[in-house]
């Protein structure tokens, strides 16, 4: 059997995310209970990955912090800072310095994911054909690229006429037969970790931001000859950034779809799923129902054959089996197995309701 060849990551989250219009850090903004970064690192961390990079800048006190009490166990993380904000380019750069170690003596047969911090909806099965397709045609580089109905904003994949990728164009920089292409790149790769380093030392600055864009190494590498190949993602969605509120709250609603399907497929009844909204990390027993305009958030667990709804707000709450929840809202709340409360009720931090204890309209539960 060969050896295995080493695999590492970089996730790019330096960038300040100006059109977010808020103080917070971008790749901290959260969808479903969860920051986007911790998203993509959730990806990653289904992969056999030796190390992970995250590239911080704007806010990096902040991110690191989250990043030490939330990443997700079993990564191997370090965090690199980029100095100055000079694009994704010299981003990549700055990450290359922290993998000596995973790629001693194994240089030319090792490869890197690179990612932004800003991809919250990109799939693990996804990820792992990224690299799967790199690896069987031993490419120089594989893009993940997506085909949209309305390409509008987005660079497009220029290819040679072997089918292979020749460069990005920009929107700004693209002729009008180069518009038409409904084929636009990502910012998600997977390099040869031996051609990376001399590629970004050959990229050029942008004439009117002065930055260094990884979307470049494309360009650099099928003239210097090198294989470029994509995967195109099954899901145009998972390839989508965020960059704004808006795009957030797009992004929510197609996270929240993925997360109340697999709960409906493990058991769990919604009358409305459409009026459901769980947090990420949430966690639900076999046969408990939701009913319309249920809330769950944080650490909350609710156990099987419950009745949560309608209209209940629970934070880090626990709802025992069998118990009936209406028209509440607990935080950081116990509900014994068997309890009816509501409707509206309303437990305050630290109550705990007995086993088939029965709470009445406008009951206050208080610690």
């Amino acid at each position: 059997m060969p050896p295995r060849r080493p695999l590492a990551a970089i996730v790019l989250a330096a960038g300040e995310g100006t059109r977010m219009r808020s103080p917070l850090p971008k790749p901290l903004h959260r969808l479903c209970g969860r920051p986007m970064l911790l998203h993509a690192l959730d990806a990653l961390a289904e992969l056999a990955v030796d190390r992970v990079v995250v590239v911080v800048g704007h806010g990096s006190a902040e991110v690191t912090k989250t990043l030490q009490s939330e990443a997700p166990p079993g990564l191997e993380l370090e965090l690199v800072e980029q100095a100055r904000p000079l694009g994704t380019g010299d981003a990549a750069a700055v990450a290359l310095t922290a993998f000596p170690q995973v790629f001693a003596g194994d240089s030319d047969d090792g490869d890197l994911v690179v990612l932004p911090g800003d991809a919250p909806l990109l799939r693990p099965a996804t990820l792992a054909a990224l690299v799967r397709t790199h690896r069987s045609s031993e490419a120089a580089a594989t893009l993940l690229t997506a085909r949209l109905a309305d390409p509008a904003g987005y660079g497009r994949v220029i290819r040679a006429k072997d089918g292979r990728v020749a460069c990005i164009v920009d929107e700004a920089d693209a002729t009008a037969d180069e518009r038409e292409i409904d084929e636009v790149a990502t910012s998600i790769y997977c390099f040869r970790h031996s051609v990376l380093a001399p590629t970004l030392r050959r990229l050029s600055p942008a004439h009117d931001h002065g930055e260094y864009y990884l979307t470049d190494t494309v360009g650099v590498l099928y003239a210097a000859g090198y294989p470029v190949l994509s995967y195109v993602a099954p899901d145009p969605m998972e390839a989508a950034g965020v960059n704004d509120r808006a795009q957030l709250a797009a992004a929510e609603a197609e996270l929240r779809q993925r997360i109340n399907e697999r709960w409906m497929r493990r058991g769990v009844t919604m009358t409305d799923p459409d009026q459901t909204y769980l947090d990420a990390t949430v966690v639900l027993g076999v046969d408990v129902t939701l009913l319309p305009g249920v809330v769950l958030e944080g650490a909350t667990r609710v156990g099987p054959g419950a009745v949560v709804g309608p209209s209940c707000h629970l934070v880090d709450a626990v709802v025992g089996a069998g118990a009936r929840v209406e028209h509440t809202v607990a935080t950081q709340s116990t509900i014994g197995e068997g309890a009816v409360v509501g409707p509206f009720a309303v437990l305050e931090p630290g109550t705990r309701l007995d086993p088939h204890a029965r709470t009445g309209p406008f009951f206050s539960g208080l610690a």
